[in-house]
């Protein structure tokens, strides 16, 4: 299932000093980051996360991001939606 995360950013200079790309390497086995889109003012961002279940996110993220966004969470409806990124293929 793909998963957003929408982030309100309380404390964006602690929230944008962490790098992204160890944020999604570092994932949990099947949690696996496809999108990542912050606001210019840096107040807001959304994230869209590959995973089994919407716990398997919030579990990984809600700790991460504790005192310096508030998240909100939803599934998305696949055959609804746009662009969603496919996972690259394994050499």
């Amino acid at each position: 299932m793909h998963v957003v995360v929408q982030h309100t950013i309380t404390d964006p200079d602690t929230f944008f000093s962490v790098d992204i790309g160890d944020v999604v390497s570092n994932a949990p086995p099947g949690v696996q980051g496809r999108l990542f889109c912050p606001s210019q003012d840096r107040s807001a961002a959304i994230c869209v996360w590959q995973a089994p279940s919407i716990d398997a996110v919030r579990d990984y993220i809600d700790p991460a991001t504790a005192g310096v966004a508030e998240n909100t969470y939803f599934e998305v409806r696949d055959e609804y939606a746009l662009g969603l990124l496919e996972p690259a293929a394994a050499g």
